[in-house]
């Protein structure tokens, strides 16, 4: 397995890619989201409106995740030495929020609703014929996501399944959670509809739009686990640490790495501070030469390294020399 693990990718490329999957998956949430309120409005199925306002949720969610690829793209500055990275953990976390207030809680409400007091169920028709145009929608959009994840998991020589559960682009993994649950919401709403045209009874309707609303509760406690996380500060995995470890002791000029602190600042920004202890005959000229080696052997084995802070410190056992 790679040593950078799923801890981020490089370059410019991967932040396009990432905007294209939230736009498309926003452009057919919204469509889907019409769709079906629409139909159901006309059928009177509660699993419906469910999931039309599954859609509104998943809709507002991307519009977030899009402002929060733009706003933490933007160049470090004086007031923000370390950049604007973690903001996109910010708008994400409020994404997981949207996806929890807007879908989770108004499908249980519907739901249980539905099941205390009854409904009357419409013309299913309209509503089958909307969730099949939404099934092939929600697939197109997941689709895209995937092959995103796929493609960096490649390059990373790491399973497609762990590249999703660690990856710092939380905008990828939540386009394709959502657009998962969507397609299951689908289901589930499409079992509702078939068990109530069966029995005459709106109380498959009630437990379907229930469904959907535990399913997005799951959802929004997976995609907002992650995101506090890597805002509180999420460090490198362990293999990739044990490699930056190695990487500064193979310099000439560095005995050892006496403590090392990591950080996850965004999928292409990674924080490295060491404390090294140098040769004690080095002179300062190679202490300042070896840092710069250091720094260069860590950005190439680790492109999505963007910051490196060495302190050089004395070795274990080692006495402080007698004041001049």
């Amino acid at each position: 397995m790679s040593d950078t693990k799923a801890a981020g990718a490089d370059g410019t490329a991967d932040g396009e890619e990432s905007t294209l999957t939230v736009v498309v998956a926003a452009l057919a949430n919204l469509g889907i989201a019409v769709a079906k309120a629409v139909a159901g409005l006309i059928s009177g199925s509660s699993a419906m409106l469910s999931e039309a306002a599954h859609s509104v949720a998943d809709t507002v969610t991307e519009v977030m995740l899009l402002a929060a690829l733009k706003r933490s793209g933007k160049p470090a500055d004086e007031d923000h030495p370390l950049g604007y990275g973690p903001e996109r953990y910010i708008w994400a976390m409020l994404a997981s929020i949207a996806t929890f207030v807007g879908g989770a809680v108004f499908a249980v409400y519907d739901g249980v609703h539905t099941l205390v007091a009854g409904e009357e169920l419409g013309d299913p028709l309209v509503s089958y014929v909307v969730l099949g145009i939404a099934f092939l929608l929600e697939g197109f959009s997941l689709r895209t996501g995937v092959r995103q994840v796929r493609r960096e998991a490649a390059r990373l020589r790491v399973p497609d399944s762990y590249y999703l559960r660690h990856t710092p682009d939380t905008a990828v993994k939540a386009v394709v959670m959502e657009d998962s649950a969507a397609l299951i919401g689908l289901l589930l709403a499409a079992g509702g509809l078939l068990g109530g045209q069966l029995t005459g009874s709106g109380v498959w309707d009630g437990i379907a739009s229930c469904l959907i609303g535990l399913l997005l509760v799951y959802v929004a406690w997976v995609l907002g686990r992650s995101n506090a996380q890597l805002l509180i500060g999420r460090p490198l995995p362990a293999a990739m640490r044990a490699g930056v470890r190695e990487e500064l002791r193979s310099v000439p000029q560095i005995v050892d790495v006496l403590g090392l602190t990591t950080l996850i600042q965004g999928p292409a920004e990674i924080l490295i501070a060491a404390k090294v202890d140098f040769r004690d005959m080095a002179t300062a000229a190679e202490v300042e030469w070896a840092c710069e080696e250091a720094e260069a052997r860590l950005r190439e084995r680790f492109p999505s390294v963007r910051r490196v802070y060495l302190d050089p410190t004395p070795g274990r056992g080692q006495r402080r020399p007698p004041a001049r």
